[in-house]
């Protein structure tokens, strides 16, 4: 089962780390203390921290109706909770965080770099597919591509689609994506997010050029 595989991201590993320029303070705090969590808490201790985080990204959905962000991060922090629980009991949290992407993208699909298109692509090809997820191939690559064509040089959108490819075994376009990620630039005010991040890539990397030997 590949629900397991779920992190945005987010997601999540799952999920996107969406740029942070002009948000608002409690999103910039929330994105912080996500990426200690996610990369610098001891795994035993994860779930109730990322528990703890939801309840007050829940507090900003409900301060900041009209706001596509916290959606978006609310629902990258269910993601990784997600991913840090695994099995069918994951998926009721990630059910939850696709339907607050789905609000999100009604309501600003370009928010935070399209960062709505990059969690919504990661989630379609690691949850299952019916009649247990909601998971389909064809929704990512199109979720994708579209995150892409919003931020093309972005470290999110192209590690994503590379380990989309790498699930779907093309094993070269995979790697241009993931050494295209990993030539993103540097975020001065994600410095943890991104050392994560390529950690990530690099383990995808190399397993993407193993497989073509």
């Amino acid at each position: 089962m590949k629900i397991h595989k779920i992190v945005l991201l987010l997601l999540a590993s799952l999920f996107a780390f969406p740029a942070l320029a002009g948000m608002s303070p409690e999103i910039v705090t929330l994105s912080e203390e996500w990426a200690k969590i996610k990369y610098q808490t001891p795994e035993e201790q994860r779930v109730a921290a990322l528990e703890s985080l939801n309840e007050r990204a829940a507090k900003l959905v409900e301060a900041h109706p009209q706001d596509a962000a916290p959606l978006i991060w609310q629902a990258i922090i269910l993601s990784t909770t997600a991913g840090e629980k695994g099995g069918l009991g994951a998926l009721s949290l990630v059910k939850q965080a696709k339907k607050l992407l789905d609000q999100a993208e009604a309501m600003d699909p370009n928010a935070l770099d399209g960062s709505v298109y990059t969690s919504l692509g990661s989630l379609y090809y690691q949850v299952p597919g019916w009649p247990i997820g909601f998971g389909s191939d064809k929704k990512a690559q199109d979720y994708l591509h579209k995150a892409l064509a919003v931020n093309p040089d972005g470290i999110d959108p192209n590690y994503f689609y590379g380990d989309f490819l790498l699930q779907e075994k093309e094993y070269s376009a995979a790697i241009d994506a993931f050494e295209h990620a990993l030539a993103a630039p540097a975020r001065a005010e994600r410095p943890i997010a991104d050392a994560g991040r390529r950690s990530e890539i690099e383990a995808a990397l190399a397993k993407a050029k193993a497989a073509l030997q």
